[in-house]
């Protein structure tokens, strides 16, 4: 069974989200509760982007024991300085380094060439191990680049002493099928691809951020980047909670898990929604508040008889007490007898059939009976 590495952007990526501002005291919670859940490396934040930035990523690194902290910073020794001054208390200071490889990217928003491009990752990497042992650093843009300039530069910047590569889909473009071309194709085409952990970060504009990640994984990478809940810049980023559940209920297809402390998913998918404001939809994969609700009759008395014959996630894995019987127009006679039953009401088959249809009548003009 591989271990995959959980790569958490919560504070970072997910705080880039449209209309989140976490306090202080915020960041310092939710880094907690992330330690609790397991994940192996927490991205804290940008310390160069603004002293309150700082001063949380630098209290997070400080404070954190259990998982690995990480800061992201440019191609700039102002920045890489800046990570250092925050993260050098840590138990495992880490630094997450980036420049962008599309064609796009270089020409109009770098306006730099590829070998200037080249250049400045080469450099700014061997600054960052001067300083850090691990040093991850992220090809921005990645499955919009030239696969053979990809392997180009990521040849030079572990030759340069990164430890982690990261190919990042930034804008949601690609899919599974494509992405997984791209990790086998850099594994054949560059040399020194062993000596580095490689990872993946993808964003959900086409809703396959979990589709690309697990796909990903399956083409080698080790690392997996993603946010609570999902959130990040515009549609967001790849949910944790999803990944770590997928692998871990299908590990026969993955042969993969994260290690994770998953009872503690539906905790911190809360705290998450708490603090950030950013609502858990109802109907959403593993967290949502439907996701162990059954009001259709048929499913009710399955998982009535057998809760395997719809659920294939307990709530218990997750950290939810029980799944939900959900009374609505379209939940049958066993799930509303046990219902009574739970609140203490016996009686004939004949009041049962009564009372029934007396629900029934009310639940076509009432969506869920209390």
């Amino acid at each position: 069974m591989r271990k995959i590495n959980v790569f958490d952007t919560t504070l970072r990526d997910g705080e880039q989200s449209a209309g989140v501002n976490l306090n202080f005291e915020e960041k310092i919670e939710i880094a907690k509760q992330l330690e609790r859940l397991g994940v192996d490396i927490i991205e804290a934040g940008f310390p160069a982007s603004s002293k309150g930035d700082f001063n949380s990523v630098k209290a997070i690194a400080d404070l954190i024991k259990g998982s690995s902290v990480t800061g992201l910073a440019r191609s700039k020794q102002s920045d890489i300085d800046a990570a250092w001054e925050a993260l050098k208390g840590g138990e495992e200071p880490r630094i997450h380094v980036f420049v962008a490889t599309s064609p796009i990217h270089m020409e109009y928003k770098l306006k730099m060439t590829p070998d200037q491009v080249v250049e400045t990752a080469v450099a700014s990497v061997k600054y960052a191990a001067s300083k850090f042992h691990h040093v991850q650093w992220s090809a921005e843009d990645a499955s919009r680049s030239d696969f053979a300039f990809l392997a180009q530069i990521i040849e030079e910047v572990i030759q340069a002493g990164a430890t982690v590569i990261n190919l990042p889909d930034t804008v949601g473009y690609t899919t599974p099928q494509e992405i997984k071309n791209m990790f086998l194709y850099l594994k054949e085409h560059v040399p020194s691809i062993d000596k580095a952990i490689l990872s993946t970060h993808n964003h959900d504009d086409l809703g396959m951020a979990v589709a690309n990640s697990l796909a990903a994984i399956q083409a080698g990478a080790n690392q997996v980047e993603c946010t609570i809940n999902g959130i990040g810049e515009r549609a967001g980023n790849a949910a944790l909670e999803e990944i770590a559940v997928a692998l871990n209920i299908r590990k026969d297809h993955y042969q993969a898990d994260t290690g994770l402390t998953l009872k503690e998913i539906k905790r911190t998918s809360s705290l998450v929604s708490k603090l950030t404001g950013m609502v858990v939809p109802n109907n959403k994969a593993v967290v949502g508040q439907n996701a162990f609700a059954h009001e259709s009759g048929i499913h009710q008395d399955g998982v009535l008889k057998n809760k395997e014959t719809y659920e294939i996630i307990t709530p218990e894995l997750v950290g939810v007490s029980s799944n939900s019987m959900v009374l609505g127009k379209h939940s049958g006679r066993h799930a509303f007898k046990e219902k009574l039953k739970e609140l203490g009401f016996t009686g004939t088959e004949d009041q049962l059939n009564r009372i029934f249809k007396s629900f029934k009548d009310l639940a076509d003009k009432k969506k869920e009976i209390t």
